[in-house]
């Protein structure tokens, strides 16, 4: 649902982004191809077929990379934050260039032989107890089913059965996945590889997606500590009210582990659950559009005042009670039902006014 009350599925943006995306794969393919033929002039590594195996296999790492730093990248920067609109469509695309480069490696190295190619993929090679000659080809299998096990649920269809926290943890296997990838790589090209291209292109790619998550987690583990009077009973003191941006939120931690997000719109402060009904997506990190609680992730919108979605929807959030008293916003930490209509607190003048 679209923060103009539409489905949000194909449409021009997206048609556009998907186009673009496609075309600059096909021109990363086409320069690398030109310059591995340059650089390997002649030998195993000079021919079209290995040069096309590892041309997709760097594009399907590199943007897997992409995909896995959107996310604590929007957290450190509201600038990222339209990037997560594409990004399930970006790691389908993972998963299309990693299943071209997972057959263009079964059929050249293990079709035609007496053996099927899945068998010949896992018997040709037993050196699990050796390091230099470990059978990488197994990581990258294993990575590869949980990609193929990402896309295939990725529809809105497996979201809503599988429900949100399910769906949920099994796309978090995608980290394992990831690691799984660098052992492949790591195990794989960089024992036989002269050039120092690829050891520098997966170490940073690697520390550049660790370090984000880490620096993301830090600071929302500082903030979550700088609360104030957090207590298993009674009012939690969130913030005062003009440390809240006008029709944006601030999140805050709940004694119990929940987060909540907090909203100015005008004069008035709302809060609400932050997990969307739709992936749970951060709602505190979107801001009120056209009156409505809009989710950064893919546009699903609900009204502060009830928590529940503009018609024709009806999907509905949990709303909290919250008052202002002596400049300091506070909020009652127990939950009302979904869908609960609650009085928004009032900035008044001279708490505008105050520092």
């Amino acid at each position: 649902m679209g923060h103009k009350y539409q489905a949000v599925q194909w449409n021009r943006t997206k048609i556009i982004y998907d186009i673009v995306l496609l075309l600059a794969v096909l021109l990363f393919v086409g320069i690398f191809m030109a310059v591995g033929a340059r650089v390997y002039p002649s030998g195993h590594t000079a021919h079209p077929v290995i040069l096309l195996i590892r041309a997709f296999g760097v594009v399907a790492f590199a943007l897997l990379t992409l995909t896995l730093m959107i996310g604590p990248l929007a957290r450190l920067t509201p600038r990222f934050r339209p990037f997560l609109y594409n990004r399930r469509h970006l790691g389908v695309l993972v998963f299309l260039l990693a299943a071209i480069h997972f057959a263009l490696t079964l059929v050249w190295y293990h079709g035609g032989g007496p053996l099927n190619p899945f068998v010949s993929l896992f018997v040709s090679n037993p050196l699990y107890d050796s390091i230099p000659g470990f059978p990488f080809e197994s990581l990258g299998f294993v990575a590869f089913l949980v990609l193929l096990m990402m896309a295939s649920t990725s529809h809105d269809f497996w979201l809503n059965n599988l429900t949100a926290p399910v769906w949920k943890a099994l796309h978090m296997l995608v980290y394992p996945a990831y690691g799984l990838l660098v052992l492949h790589i790591v195990l794989g090209a960089l024992l036989t590889e002269k050039s120092i291209v690829y050891p520098i292109m997966t170490g940073t790619s690697f520390l550049a997606v660790a370090s984000l998550h880490l620096g993301a987690g830090m600071r929302e583990w500082v903030a979550d500590n700088g609360m104030k009077s957090l207590r298993a009973k009674g009012w939690v003191d969130i913030c005062a009210p003009m440390d809240i941006s006008d029709n944006r939120a601030v999140i805050a931690p709940l004694p119990k582990g929940d987060r909540v997000a907090v909203f100015r719109n005008g004069d008035k402060i709302f809060a609400v659950t932050n997990a969307c009904r739709h992936q749970n997506g951060p709602l505190g990190e979107g801001r009120i559009i056209d009156g409505c609680i809009t989710c950064p992730w893919h546009g699903w919108q609900y009204r502060p005042e009830d928590g529940v979605s503009p018609p024709p929807y009806t999907e509905k959030i949990a709303t909290y009670n919250v008052r202002i008293e002596a400049g300091r916003v506070l909020l009652d930490p127990n939950p009302n039902a979904p869908g609960t209509r609650v009085v928004p607190a009032r900035i008044t003048e001279h708490q505008e006014q105050m520092p």
